[in-house]
């Protein structure tokens, strides 16, 4: 426990510190505004020359409050220990005169994109040791436990619109920068994903067939995996079958095409899994639980 909870620790200050480069070398020397709160911290310092590691602190500070009242302390404590490691590594950046992205005509869209992967990266990071980077994702959160069935989602990104809406007049009324906003936050979006997912992905094949005892030997003794049979019945010819669920490894998908190759009375269809945890072989030498 007390492992885990440091390696939480190292997680939050490491994201910290990847997503204040991305800020500080990335976004605040390019003419466009991330989402959330991020985003309004940077227009803040571009319209006042004031730190935006500073607003990003005393933004946070009243939603910290409320999710130390209304959230799980654990979540509290890292939120506001990221919250409070951004704003520092922002300030010593800057105090340290830290070089920033030069950006020209044709590389534009660069800070934008590698600014969405290392912001994107620590809110994952984040997320996976059990807090978040702060700012809308607290409201989300609060809103989240009051009324678990409510699509937090859709107002979340209400949100990071209008701030994204607000930035066209901090940058002098120009659409570029939303558009640079836009790419950093699609970016940011599929990072996350990224790193919610577990460490390897698979690919679940739907197997039916009439003799699934035909298959069992070719997936327990070849493929080193295990199944699982239900029941079915077509729709059209009413017939009895069995459906096999197996999930194997994307190194072996073309042995178990070949090995399905072989029968000709069987329907296949596939699709990728995002994460596989629990007791899953990935390779052949692991032993079975």
């Amino acid at each position: 426990m007390i492992k885990k909870t440091l390696r939480d620790i190292i997680f939050v200050i490491i994201s910290s510190a990847i997503a204040s480069v991305g800020l500080f070398y990335f976004v605040y020397p390019s003419s466009f505004a991330p989402t959330g709160v991020d985003g309004i911290a940077t227009m803040l310092q571009k319209l006042t020359n004031v730190n935006a590691g500073i607003y990003t602190f005393a933004i946070n500070l009243p939603l910290l409050i409320f999710a130390f009242i209304f959230l799980n302390k654990k979540f509290a404590v890292y939120t506001a220990l990221s919250t409070a490691t951004l704003s520092v590594f922002i300030m010593i950046l800057e105090a340290v005169s830290f070089p920033q992205y030069a950006s020209s005509e044709k590389t534009q869209i660069l800070p934008a994109i590698f600014s969405g992967v290392l912001i994107g990266l620590r809110t994952g990071l984040m997320l996976k040791a059990g807090g978040s980077s702060g700012g809308v994702d607290i409201i989300a959160a609060i809103i989240q436990k009051r009324n678990p069935y409510v699509n937090i989602e859709k107002y979340i990104t209400f949100f990071c619109y209008v701030v994204i809406g607000i930035s066209f007049f901090v940058y002098d009324n120009n659409l570029e920068c939303i558009l640079y906003s836009i790419i950093q936050m699609f970016v940011f979006e599929k990072t996350i994903a990224s790193v919610m997912r577990s460490r390897r992905n698979a690919v679940e094949f739907k197997i039916i067939t009439s003799n699934p005892d035909a298959l069992k030997k070719d997936i327990l003794s070849v493929l080193k995996h295990g199944a699982t049979v239900v029941e079915c019945r077509g729709m059209f010819t009413d017939n009895q079958k069995k459906m096999v669920f197996c999930v194997v490894n994307i190194r072996q998908v073309p042995e178990f095409m070949k090995i399905l190759k072989a029968y000709d009375d069987i329907f296949v269809y596939s699709t990728n899994v995002a994460s596989v945890n629990g007791n899953f072989r990935w390779n052949k030498e692991d032993i079975a639980k």
